[in-house]
């Protein structure tokens, strides 16, 4: 391990199911997931290994998995036990050192650099947090041990379920290179394609780019592109993060059928968004309000503009503007802000679909 960082990467293993295995033994037998119904547009938000082998994966629509596994057990999400269970997680995270990063109720980034604990070894401080998540909580986890944290991500999914797996800095080239673009950050579905029409498959046909020419392609992100495929991550652990932003999504159990109906549908959207912001109690301005639209054919689309105080008249302008995207009909309505600028590499909380309609 490098003498400056040690990042730990801590990930529990299907974490909600495996909360609800664990007060359910009978439940370990079965194909589960947990998700919204299917007759309420529900997502699955995660599934047990059984589940898995039939194709039952997190963000699949309820329906979609209902079909590929037809003895699915589906249970709805019970919060409050799996907060109880992450907290009890993060104070056994918090015995080994102080700078925890979380990035939801599953998972954390862990700084252990120069701690004491297991002779400083943080491989052998990822074995002792993960044996007393198992004997203490009653579920599994897996993590990565690496220099960094885009290494340690990535590496905490390489032994799964219940396993580890350590990039130690003579290896971090190797490991690297023949990883799909896909594992890098900020490369979903749509950058990957880019990125083949290009040649680039792998970190190792993205390394003959300069840092210019991928910024030429791909702005911001290229330059970080150019790094990530090298291996190279300075961001540090953050133990408190700062809030970038807040909304609320609404999933409709039939679509809205046009504009009207969307504008019809919107004041109660805010409503709630205002509520939200005001419990939120954030002392900062918005930065800039948004509207986001999900179509029937699952294309999505947003629209922002500079504003330090939203309301239903600027938001109702951006519905217009964004639904002429696609003019098509829409399930899912979200408005929102952002504070500051959050144009940042960070990665943040993203809450499940199902938990937000």
């Amino acid at each position: 391990m490098s003498a400056e960082r040690k990042i730990i990467h801590v990930d529990c293993d299907c974490f909600y199911a495996s909360v609800e295995m664990r007060d359910n033994p009978a439940l370990r037998e079965v194909p589960l997931a947990i998700g919204g119904a299917s007759d309420q547009r529900g997502v699955i938000a995660t599934s047990n290994y059984l589940a898995r082998r039939f194709g039952v994966r997190s963000a699949m629509s309820t329906r979609r998995a209902m079909l590929a596994c037809p003895d699915l057990v589906l249970l709805p999400p019970d919060f409050p036990r799996y907060r109880e269970a992450s907290q009890a997680i993060r104070r056994i995270f918090l015995e080994y050192t102080d700078r925890v990063e979380p990035l939801s109720l599953d998972e954390a980034y862990l700084d252990v650099s120069g701690q004491p604990h297991c002779q400083g070894s943080a491989t052998l401080m990822a074995e002792e947090i993960r044996a007393r998540i198992a004997r203490e909580v009653g579920i599994t986890a897996s993590a990565g041990i690496a220099g960094n944290k885009l290494l340690a991500k990535i590496a905490s999914d390489w032994n799964k379920p219940d396993g580890q797996f350590v990039v130690p800095p003579s290896a971090v080239d190797a490991f690297i290179r023949p990883l799909p673009v896909s594992k890098l950050w900020g490369v979903g579905q749509a950058t990957a394609a880019r990125l083949a029409r290009l040649g680039v498959s792998d970190c190792a046909s993205l390394q003959a780019w300069t840092p210019e020419a991928l910024e030429q392609h791909f702005g911001k992100l290229g330059r970080s592109l150019y790094h990530q495929c090298r291996g190279i991550d300075s961001r540090p652990v953050v133990s408190e993060r700062v809030r970038k932003s807040l909304s609320v999504e609404y999933t409709y159990a039939q679509d809205l059928p046009d504009l009207a109906a969307c504008r019809a549908a919107l004041p109660a959207l805010c409503d709630d968004f205002f509520r939200r912001l005001a419990r939120a109690a954030d002392p900062r301005t918005p930065h800039k309000a948004i509207v986001k639209i999900r179509f029937h054919d699952f294309r999505q689309t947003s629209m922002e503009c500079l504003c330090t105080q939203p309301d239903r008249e600027v938001f109702s302008l951006l519905l217009d503007s964004a639904w002429a995207r696609g003019g098509k009909p829409v399930r899912l309505l979200g408005v929102g802000v952002r504070f500051g600028d959050d144009d940042d590499a960070g990665i943040g909380i993203t809450l499940p679909l199902w938990a937000e309609s």
